[in-house]
């Protein structure tokens, strides 16, 4: 396998939890969460608090399972997402 083809499966991998990172971002810097600093820097911090520990949980889910797409990854995936933005939300 090339360069190329590994960086896209990698890519396909993490997808899901940078995608929820986003939305999830999104949502937390319109309703005020994160400090004084600029909205685009706010938002960027949460994408990265969020896309981190969901990128890990979608490579557990892929380790622990021996394949990528089960639907106990993308469950695990949605309850820490949930449990990080909590926490950021300071509730």
């Amino acid at each position: 396998m090339d360069a190329w083809t590994l960086a896209a499966h990698l890519v396909a991998l993490v997808a899901p939890a940078w995608g929820m990172a986003a939305l999830l971002a999104t949502a937390l810097t319109l309703r005020g969460h994160g400090g004084s600093a600029p909205g685009w820097r706010r938002w960027g911090r949460h994408v990265l608090w969020l896309a981190l520990p969901g990128s890990a949980v979608l490579v557990a889910g892929l380790v622990l399972t021996g394949a990528d797409g089960r639907i106990v990854t993308y469950a695990a995936l949605v309850g820490v997402l949930g449990s990080v933005a909590a926490w950021r939300a300071g509730r």
